[in-house]
């Protein structure tokens, strides 16, 4: 069987993909990658369909050995990462010969990092994805002396790029009306705005904690609100006035308020926020949230034109002139030092 042996395994890594829409109805999120726009850059930088399965890492990577030559793909939060000891960049395509070892350690900045793999991982479908969803039980976490299987890799070329944005260190997060954003008084909702928040340890896939100094931001009309509908990125506040943003495994329904929804195109960077980072939420209204999100997912679209060589081709330079490539040049001839 073609495909990745596991020698070595970090804690929180498993199978993730795109997740399974069309199942809230049946009480089942969507689930899929903690950062899909991860996902969309390592199919970018291997040229494939981001529908393909991928290996997500939270917190620290393991030890895979290829038992065929594999194209492979590293986004999402940086770790360090070797391939038979070389080094190997993140943000990046590189080639796996047969037998080699990819050791891939602790994050550097941020929490879920990626491993993707030319043709996807083929592991068994669950209703129709192969995302794993812990909470429900569809499939599990990556053990040591696993074999992950290989699809066909249809593609070819390794040793390409993408620029780096700045999603990993917390920052400023966009965030729409929900259904009880009018319930909190406007007080509420501008020191919420006003508030920095700090990244809680205590988070998983299903929810993040946001701590804050000062008073928390209870809603007086809280005991009243009826269980509906939640989906990952609203911001529930807890009894206490606590908010927690609801992630990729979150459940389909809830009691808590909500003070909003972060958009789609932003909830990446609360994924990748480590414990201790800040956060910053900014309301904006629906027109203007559903024009955000269209450009990002327009941009996310045309990843492909922006991936670059790790090593730029002098062939393939049309700037190649703007470069002095003569300065520095000494002769083999001639010292500087023999002169007068």
């Amino acid at each position: 069987m073609n495909g990745l042996i596991v020698h070595q395994v970090g804690p929180g890594v498993a199978v993730q993909d795109l997740g399974r829409p069309g199942f809230l109805a049946k009480g089942l999120t969507r689930g899929g990658a903690s950062d899909l726009r991860a996902v969309h850059e390592g199919a970018a930088l291997l040229k494939q369909s981001p529908a393909l399965a991928v290996l997500e890492m939270a917190g620290t990577g393991g030890t895979f050995e290829a038992t065929v030559p594999l194209r492979i793909a590293l986004t999402g939060a940086a770790m360090s990462a070797t391939i038979d000891g070389e080094n190997a960049v993140w943000d990046a395509s590189h080639h796996m010969p047969a037998g080699s070892k990819l050791v891939i350690g602790p994050c550097r900045e941020g929490t879920f990092g990626y491993l993707h793999v030319g043709g996807g991982l083929a592991t068994e479908p669950l209703l129709g994805a192969r995302a794993t969803h812990q909470s429900v039980g569809l499939g599990g976490l990556v053990s040591k002396g696993q074999t992950l299987p290989i699809g066909k890799d249809t593609g070819r070329g390794v040793g390409m790029t993408l620029p780096r944005d700045g999603r990993f260190s917390g920052g400023d997060v966009r965030v729409v009306p929900s259904m009880q954003t009018e319930d909190f008084d406007n007080n509420i909702r501008t020191r919420f705005a006003k508030t920095e928040f700090r990244r809680d340890p205590r988070a998983n896939r299903q929810g993040i904690r946001l701590d804050s100094d000062g008073e928390g931001f209870s809603n007086p009309k809280q005991l009243g609100v009826v269980s509906e509908v939640i989906v990952p990125g609203d911001i529930q506040i807890t009894g206490d006035g606590t908010p927690f943003v609801l992630m990729a495994e979150c459940q389909t329904t809830g009691g808590y308020p909500r003070i909003g929804t972060v958009l789609p195109c932003d909830l990446p960077r609360v994924a990748q926020a480590a414990a201790g980072a800040v956060l910053r939420f900014a309301f904006v209204n629906l027109d203007n949230g559903a024009a955000i999100q269209a450009r990002a997912d327009a941009e996310e679209a045309t990843l492909g034109r922006r991936v670059t060589p790790l090593i730029r081709d002098p062939h393939a330079m049309q700037d190649l002139l703007s470069y002095q490539l003569v300065g520095g040049v000494v002769s083999a001839t001639h010292s500087p030092f023999e002169e007068g």
